[in-house]
């Protein structure tokens, strides 16, 4: 009787584990928060009126008939973290990750680790509506983008230190007090431009 009632404890721990995962919870993985649940934009919110969609359980950002700037941001705001996500480029890939930031309509204050074709700074830090770049890779680490395919990307940002890499390479580390005073949302960003389409996924949070 006390074996089947473990069994039976189990078995109920696993399905609430599963629910928490689906709905982008604590996935299991070193305590990291899934800020996507591969289903809708649960805990996301669209700026602009560039396409952002779901599909086969990537999160789609794509340029619209406007072909301006687009936003998709968390409804929560973050300060210090340790962020990964993969993405897959296709067409022109000019993208980004804002982290600290605000946005009204489609302008946005805070900064952006780069996403963009080759040979143009992913990994960077750009600051929106300021001081402009901060910040690019040494041009050789630009090799660890692989255009086309996917990449994981992570940023950690611990008061006034950001740090990038790409696919395990480390891109850039900077300290810098106006990104240490900041909190704010994180934000995928579509460039304007028109013919712009990139996926997403494996998005996660740990925050520090």
């Amino acid at each position: 009787m006390l074996s089947r009632l473990l069994v039976l404890s189990l078995f109920a721990f696993y399905l609430t584990s599963c629910s928490i995962n689906a709905i982008g919870g604590k996935d299991g993985k070193n305590g990291a928060t899934s800020l996507f649940n591969g289903k809708d934009l649960t805990g996301w919110e669209i700026y602009g009126t560039e396409k952002w969609y779901v599909a086969d359980g990537n999160l789609v950002c794509e340029s619209g008939p406007d072909k301006a700037y687009g936003y998709l941001a968390t409804d929560k705001t973050f300060k210090n973290f340790d962020l990964t996500l993969e993405f897959q480029q296709e067409a022109n890939g000019n993208s980004g990750v804002f982290f600290r930031c605000s946005i009204e309509g489609t302008k946005i204050t805070g900064w952006q680790a780069e996403v963009a074709p080759p040979n143009h700074s992913t990994g960077g830090i750009y600051e929106s509506y300021g001081r402009g770049w901060l910040i690019k890779p040494d041009p050789e680490k630009d090799k660890a983008l692989k255009m086309g395919e996917w990449n994981t990307m992570r940023i950690k940002a611990m008061g006034d230190v950001v740090t990038t890499w790409v696919n395990g390479q480390e891109m850039i580390t900077l300290e810098d007090a106006k990104i240490g005073a900041a909190s704010g949302q994180i934000a995928l960003q579509i460039h304007d431009g028109g013919g712009i389409k990139v996926k997403w996924r494996n998005i996660r949070m740990t925050e520090l």
